[in-house]
């Protein structure tokens, strides 16, 4: 929309005003009641041109576009600040997993909508692709990245709607282990050291074999496609989760870690140190030197019998 002729008509009489005495006399100053009068005239035809909508709220857009503009900016800034609050310890996958199918069903609409009349733009040209920055598309990449990124399909079921059963029954183990590691911390520190924390490792033994256990199959399973079809890494809360409970079992309460494959494992360490005196033995055994019978030749015989008789008789 152009500005109207009586519009411009104050913007005109500010330019003589604050220049005319300046076009008689280069080097003389404006003077300061012209200057304000200058100033005045502009914030006027400011506020003039700004209620005649030129300045305005985008209004290239449609009424519908403006809207899922809209939508997409506050889903934008829910699922971010979901996933800076989400973010120690992790728990990206299971609290924003919402927000996240929410955002790609507002970017979805975008990209397929159109205006309703005919002379209008495409809502999806006007938003996406309409300027160089193209914030929206970069929005909507950088929170596809980042989820990718989590790997939070492998925790998640296959239409994401909510946790798969096997990361609801890993966060269960989870918290059982953490409640279990602070119940007898409380009951321990009565009567033992601090940093004796024998019974953290005898009574919680059980929970956390079951969850390291489990652990290991989801990560069996992941290897071979698993529940979402994913074969790569578990997604970050999971692995934040058992890196946690890790750390607290072996750093901080300096338990053993339990390993069901020990008796395997000693068995064939104790064969390979067992190697190497086997392999001296035998070598010493098949090289001992034993009598060798010397068969002199017939010729060589005969010369010695010789010898012997000539020996004998002289």
């Amino acid at each position: 929309m152009a500005p109207q002729p009586c519009l411009l008509l104050p913007l005109l009489l500010a330019l003589a005003l604050a220049l005319g005495p300046a076009a008689g006399k280069a080097r003389r100053p404006l003077a300061l009641e012209a200057l304000g009068e200058a100033e005045e005239l502009a914030e006027e035809l400011a506020e003039e041109l700004w209620g005649a909508g030129l300045p305005g709220d985008l209004p290239e857009l449609e009424p519908e576009c403006r809207r899922l503009l809209a939508a997409f900016a506050e889903g934008s800034a829910a699922l971010t600040g979901c996933l800076g609050r989400r973010a120690r310890p992790v728990r990206l996958c299971q609290a924003c997993h919402r927000h996240y199918r929410r955002l790609l069903a507002q970017y979805g609409s975008i990209a397929r909508a159109v205006g309703n009349s005919s002379e209008s733009h495409n809502c999806a040209k006007s938003i996406l692709t309409s300027d160089r920055l193209q914030i929206v598309v970069t929005l909507s990449e950088f929170f596809n990245e980042t989820w990718d990124a989590a790997n939070c399909a492998n925790c998640l079921k296959n239409n994401s709607e909510g946790l798969s059963d096997s990361t609801v029954e890993f966060l269960d183990l989870f918290n059982k282990s953490l409640t279990c590691f602070e119940h007898n911390l409380q009951g321990q520190t009565i009567y033992l050291s601090p940093n004796n924390y024998t019974e953290v490792c005898k009574n919680c033994n059980e929970t956390y074999k079951m969850l390291n256990d489990l652990y290991n199959n989801l990560q069996r399973m992941n290897r071979q496609g698993g529940e979402s079809g994913h074969s790569a890494h578990l997604c970050i809360d999971v692995e934040d989760a058992m890196n946690i409970t890790r750390k607290l079992w072996s750093r901080t309460f300096n338990c053993s870690v339990p390993c069901s494959d020990t008796v395997p494992v000693i068995a064939v360490s104790s064969f390979i140190l067992f190697l190497p005196i086997v392999f001296y033995l035998s070598s010493f055994l098949h090289s001992k030197q034993k009598k060798r019978i010397l068969i002199l030749p017939k010729r060589i015989q005969s010369n010695a019998s010789l010898v012997n008789i000539q020996e004998k008789y002289s």
